[in-house]
């Protein structure tokens, strides 16, 4: 489970990540970064987003929503964020596509191990 410092909660906080307006995405996944932080000592905070369009079942998009979880919890127990620490916000959603409903935290990873890559 992610620790709750590092959980984006409230609409708004959504709501500001997702009008700047700043994507980057593979054929895995798609990450919407929000503003630069002014505190560096504050952490980053994630959110998930699986929509209806992903998989019918419910069961379907938790397990996804687990996978994305763990793969930011273990990035940042590794200390792998690299400079995801200079933003205030990320929202990460899953690419919709029938070859994803069978995804392993590996093929997660290395996904969002190049997105963090390609961060400025």
């Amino acid at each position: 489970m992610l620790p709750k410092k590092y959980r984006l909660k409230n609409t708004k906080a959504f709501d500001a990540t997702y009008k700047n307006h700043k994507i980057l995405s593979d054929s895995v996944m798609t990450v919407y970064i929000g503003r630069e932080k002014k505190d560096i000592s504050v952490p980053s905070k994630f959110g998930f987003v699986v929509s209806k369009k992903y998989h019918k079942r419910s069961t379907k998009r938790n397990r996804i929503k687990r996978l994305l979880r763990e793969c930011i919890r273990l990035a940042i127990k590794n200390e792998k964020l690299g400079n995801l620490n200079k933003y205030m916000s990320f929202i990460v959603m899953p690419k919709i596509s029938e070859k994803h409903y069978s995804l392993k935290l590996k093929d997660i990873e290395n996904s969002f191990y190049k997105i963090v890559e390609r961060i400025k």
